[in-house]
């Protein structure tokens, strides 16, 4: 599949149009919601696919936040045969082993955090401060769709190197006012 076929399948997927709040509070017109992209098969392929070169020889594990990430996570360590391991949002409350970070994270190992969708960067960012309070050296996220709208210098000015996929841009999104209630 080609970049502009994939941008075109991601788009067909997961746009979804009216009036929404996202996780970062923002009003929006438009929606992509990534469980649409990433509980189907051949575009979870085709993403596992693109994230694959950026593990490189440095990096010993892959890491995505709960919920949406952990597909991708996933996805790319059976591409790639590396590890992985699920950062969560909160601690279990009251049960099991109370941890931010689910699966085996060695101090000093270098992470890639892969990312859905980047708005804000805020839930990368949270990641990012828990891996690295965990031990972790995370130098780069890679997102699968970037909205273009502050992501990219969140996590920057968090000292690490952003990467996309793809940009709203790229999937044909222009932003525009919200529509009138």
């Amino acid at each position: 599949m080609t970049h502009a076929e994939l941008a075109q399948a991601l788009r067909q997927a997961a746009l979804l149009e009216g009036d929404f709040t996202l996780r970062s509070g923002r009003k929006s017109r438009y929606y992509l919601d990534k469980y649409l992209f990433e509980t189907q098969p051949a575009l979870l392929r085709e993403l596992a696919r693109r994230f694959a070169p950026f593990v490189t020889a440095e990096v010993q594990r892959i890491a995505g936040a709960e919920l949406g990430a952990i597909a991708l996570a996933c996805a790319t360590a059976l591409e790639t045969g590396r590890p992985f391991v699920i950062v969560r949002n909160a601690k279990k409350a009251g049960y099991g082993t109370g941890k931010l970070i689910e699966g085996r994270l060695e101090r000093g190992e270098r992470v890639l955090l892969v990312e859905d969708i980047a708005t804000s960067g805020g839930q990368a960012v949270e990641a990012i401060q828990t891996l690295r309070a965990a031990g972790a050296v995370v130098s780069d996220v890679v997102v699968t769709i970037d909205r273009q709208e502050g992501a990219r210098a969140a996590i920057e000015a968090a000292d690490v190197r952003f990467h996309a996929l793809f940009t709203s841009q790229d999937l044909g999104i222009t932003p525009g006012p919200m529509s009138a209630a």
